[in-house]
């Protein structure tokens, strides 16, 4: 080099983003769209770890996902190799595990187990649904209106899709409680082995109980469809449901509550009478979607995509909240814009987006009516976000509110 020559300047930080970017800790779970920006220096995907070890292709621009999502040949959902690879305690694994569901399937599989899903699911009456939401919203809120503050999460939105769900899939509380024990346990990766033994145990009680004894509910059509699902396809099949059905919908509920009450754009006409829950719930679904990185496929061979290559039998996360918010689609009009992918997208879209966005919907409203002057009792800023890579979840939701006439 000569004494002409320029010498180039040091990059800076945000023109070097990491290696490998972590997606568990208090980092991630407080700002994880920072994280995401950063991500994207290395273009629509990124080398990320799942948790300390387990490292996998995190998808953040949306065109990408959307190529991945539709492209189940290249992109299938079996993570069995993968799984070979990691230890038995390894935090994730209860959410990354092989199970013979119609999320983890493709091809024939998937399209058989995912009928008895579909249709189960199709036999819900939306009346009857709202009408379990709303004595569901009424029991818990007669537990709490009387005081003059709530959390919003331990005492709402935690407990209200448990109410729903134990009514939708006849199944009975002592049972239901364990099944949360397990569910919210492999979620956070706290004692994943036990929290998995428990959820699979309660699981194959309600299964042996609804042979016995089937009814009017989503577990006994499930049972009956002509597809003839054996107990474990049926467990695994109800284990999906509980996951898709509880968590993500406490987190749905919790965020849509938390951006109706912070932000002037909607906390302004609370008061007033007008209840923007649906224009919420978009803004939600774009921006902190309740699972906020899922999607999960395993490349059976090495991958060529988006100028990167994909290892063979890596995990490749679909990030539904980056790829939402991709500067390249930024948009202002999200208010009745559903071309989010909050729900997935491809052969594996949710099924049960209808279901789900109603309960949140009632849930919310029925909560704003009976307490029309609940305020947040901390900044928003102040709330606390659960670690962990795959969901977008609060610890808390505390709030204010003058005693219920």
């Amino acid at each position: 080099m000569t004494a002409e020559t320029p010498i180039p300047p040091v990059p800076s930080r945000r023109e070097r983003p990491r290696d490998r970017i972590p997606m568990y800790g208090e980092e991630f779970a407080a700002d994880p769209h920072r994280l995401y920006d950063e991500m994207r220096l290395h273009g629509p995907v990124a080398p990320v770890e799942l948790s300390p070890g387990v490292e996998a292709t995190l998808v953040v621009g949306y065109d990408a996902a959307l190529e991945v999502l539709r492209d189940p040949g290249t992109f299938p959902k079996d993570p069995s190799r993968w799984q070979k690879t990691v230890p038995a305690e390894c935090p994730v694994l209860p959410m990354m595990e092989a199970r013979p569901n119609a999320l983890l399937t493709d091809g024939e599989v998937h399209a058989r187990l995912r009928s008895a899903v579909k249709d189960g699911l199709a036999r819900v009456d939306s009346i009857a649904l709202r009408e379990y939401v709303e004595n569901s919203a009424d029991r818990l809120l007669d537990e709490f209106a009387g005081a003059t503050e709530a959390d919003l999460v331990g005492q709402y939105a935690r407990a209200l899709p448990l109410l729903v769900f134990l009514q939708m899939f006849g199944c009975p509380p002592e049972i239901g409680d364990r099944l949360v024990y397990g569910m919210t346990g492999i979620f956070d990766g706290r004692n994943p082995e036990e929290a998995n033994a428990v959820l699979i145990q309660s699981i194959f009680e309600l299964v042996k109980l609804k042979r016995e004894r089937p009814a009017a509910d989503v577990t006994s059509w499930m049972m009956a469809h002509p597809v003839r699902l054996s107990d474990e396809e049926m467990a695994h099949q109800l284990i999906l449901l509980m996951g898709a059905g509880t968590e993500p919908q406490q987190n749905l509920i919790a965020n849509g509550l938390r951006l109706l009450l912070s932000d002037d754009r909607f906390a302004g006409d609370l008061s007033g009478g007008s209840l923007p829950v649906e224009d919420a719930l978009d803004e939600i679904l774009w921006t902190d979607p309740p699972m906020a990185n899922y999607g999960i496929t395993y490349p059976t061979r090495d991958v060529d995509f988006a100028g990167h290559r994909l290892p063979a039998d890596k995990p490749v996360v679909i990030s539904f909240s980056a790829a939402n918010n991709d500067p390249s689609r930024a948009t202002a009009a999200r208010t009745g814009n559903r071309a989010h992918l909050a729900w997935s997208a491809g052969p594996h879209t949710c099924p049960a987006k209808g279901h789900a966005r109603l309960i949140a919907s009632v849930a919310i409203e029925k909560l704003l009516d009976r307490l029309p002057e609940m305020e947040l009792a901390v900044p928003v800023e102040e709330l606390r976000w659960r670690p962990g890579p795959f969901h977008r979840a609060l610890e808390a939701l505390p709030v204010r509110f003058p005693q219920a006439r």
